[in-house]
């Protein structure tokens, strides 16, 4: 159904994105699509739509395909029917029955008489039945806009359909409707995703980096197992030349060591038997030449496997490469740091739990914060954080230090430096070396530390954020992760998950991506509706 050869793009401001890149996907294939940021996966997805050209090189598909973007902003101007490119459809509908009966009428409505109906049952099945088709796109949501194109799938019935992150601004019901759609359809699919439950419910991974496509035949569980296997691949032949190169280090320096105890004893004897100064310098060059060459022998064998062993480490995943360091020193397992005894707050003289809730955080644990929207989870935060008081029921805060994390990172000031945002946490006064060195362990080396905070990736913003918190004197009682997860690629995620794994406080996410709370080992969940708040074991 698809087939790219030999594809390079080019940035317009001439940076070479991709080069040379083949890929087949064939009918009723479902293939996952993952990458770092930036490697042009999203590219790669426009250039199959046929919304970008390549730079060279030919891009065919067999049958028009369907493309649901990551971002929606270009639509904002448009109605959702505009959007969903039905508009004219429906208004010739309209006019035929009207008895406006034309050649134009007829050519745009091409005998598709079921739209209307596809329309109305699509939509309610994406949970929009109140939509009305002449609204404007401005006025949605991020999770009405993308069940907007979602729904468009089952009113144009394409043959291929192409997601770019679909599940980011969902909630769970919204997931589960994908998930079910996903593994339903017979549609040829190529999805861009970062959810991992939504990356097992597809046949094949293919793999986009620096190097080129590669292509895994199993789901994203399967992937990682492979990944596994050559990542262990990998450290042991890292391990096995790191044990080379000292060995022909030691030898280097035991054979010198030799041929310097070989040459005096030489030179004695030579001495003692009266030989000639002209012999006796002779002799001296002929060893030193010796020396020399043997010793050019042993910098090449140590050079070739240096070499070698740089090119090994440089297939490090970044993960692999980072150390964290928090400080967990002053936290007190099991300290309680807040405590809500039948709570609730009001917006408009409107009680937001009708129940009112009651419960305890203690240091260590790790709790989900649940519910849909409306159901408080904002508010709820910002009681437990301080930033507000509940109008009924008491509270209890113990002294400590807390850090809100949002998915945008928005404790990253976009007007500062790398190195200047570094230094912004810097409260125990490292002094400069020290805070590159730290800046270094999260993968930001020279290049990176006069770059503007404006210009980071959301991968890149997430580790600057944590590279802030092992700078500041100790790390916080209590961190916030609001949907952390949404703008971060796999690799990105793997690193934010390796990271609060390391820290010993008292952790509190709202997220919808279950993989991840799985992965953190979340403890409890407290789950909201507008009527009421419950723990849940």
């Amino acid at each position: 159904m698809i087939y790219l050869q030999h594809i390079s793009y080019v940035h317009p401001n001439k940076d070479l994105l991709f080069d040379d890149l083949n890929l087949i996907v064939n009918r009723h294939d479902k293939v996952a699509l993952i990458g770092n940021n930036g490697v042009g996966k999203s590219t790669l997805l426009k250039l199959m739509a046929g919304e970008w050209q390549p730079s060279e090189g030919v891009v065919k598909v067999d049958s028009t395909p369907y493309y649901v973007p990551q971002l929606f902003g270009q639509f904002n101007d448009l109605t959702v029917a505009q959007a969903l490119q039905i508009d004219s459809k429906l208004r010739a509908i309209q006019e035929i029955l009207d008895g406006n009966v034309t050649e134009e009428n007829l050519s745009l409505l091409n005998d598709d008489w079921t739209i209307e109906e596809r329309c109305r049952e699509a939509l309610s099945h994406w949970q929009l039945a109140d939509l009305d088709l002449a609204q404007s796109m401005h006025t949605l949501s991020g999770g009405q806009k993308t069940r907007v194109f979602l729904a468009g799938i089952a009113i144009h019935e394409p043959d291929v359909v192409l997601l770019d992150e679909p599940s980011n601004h969902l909630d769970t019901a919204g997931r589960l409707l994908l998930y079910d759609y996903v593994t339903s359809t017979t549609a040829t699919l190529v999805v861009v995703s970062h959810d991992r439950k939504l990356l097992n419910l597809l046949d094949q991974v293919y793999e986009l980096s620096k190097r080129g496509i590669t292509v895994y035949g199993g789901n994203y569980d399967f992937y990682v197992a492979q990944k596994a296997i050559e990542s262990n691949a990998l450290n042991q032949d890292i391990h096995s030349r790191e044990k080379a190169l000292r060995k022909a280090k030691e030898v280097e320096r035991e054979t010198a060591e030799r041929k310097q105890k070989l040459d005096a004893r030489g030179k004695k004897k030579q001495e003692q038997a009266g030989v000639s100064r002209i012999m006796m310098n002779t002799l001296r060059n002929n060893a030193e030449r010796s020396t020399s060459r043997l010793k050019g022998v042993h910098t090449e064998k140590i050079d070739g496997i240096a070499q070698e062993l740089q090119g090994l480490r440089s297939n490090l995943t970044d993960t692999d490469k980072m150390r964290f360091g928090f400080d967990n020193s002053a936290l007190h397992k099991g300290k309680i740091l807040f405590s809500a005894t039948d709570i609730d707050f009001s917006y408009e003289n409107q009680s937001l739990w009708t129940e009112p809730l009651r419960f305890q955080l203690a240091s260590g644990e790790r709790i989900a914060l649940k519910g849909l929207n409306g159901s408080g989870k904002t508010t709820l935060i910002k009681i437990i954080l301080g930033q507000l008081d509940p109008i009924q029921g008491a509270v209890y805060r113990a002294d400590n230090k807390s850090v809100y994390i949002d998915q945008d990172y928005s404790l990253i000031d976009n007007t500062l430096t790398v190195y200047e945002q570094a230094q912004r946490f810097n409260v125990s006064a490292l002094q400069e070396h020290e805070v590159k060195i730290r800046l270094n362990r999260f993968l930001f080396g020279k290049d990176d530390w006069d770059k503007s905070c404006s210009a980071l990736s959301g991968g890149e913003k997430m580790r600057l954020m944590l590279c802030c918190l092992t700078i500041s004197q100790q790390a916080p009682d209590i961190i916030v992760l609001d949907e952390p997860t949404n703008n971060l690629d796999i690799q990105s995620i793997e690193i934010l998950t390796a990271a609060i794994n390391e820290y010993q406080g008292t952790l509190i996410v709202v997220s919808h991506d279950e993989s991840f709370l799985d992965e953190i080992n979340v403890q409890r969940t407290l789950t909201l509706s507008d009527k009421s708040g419950r723990i849940v074991p």
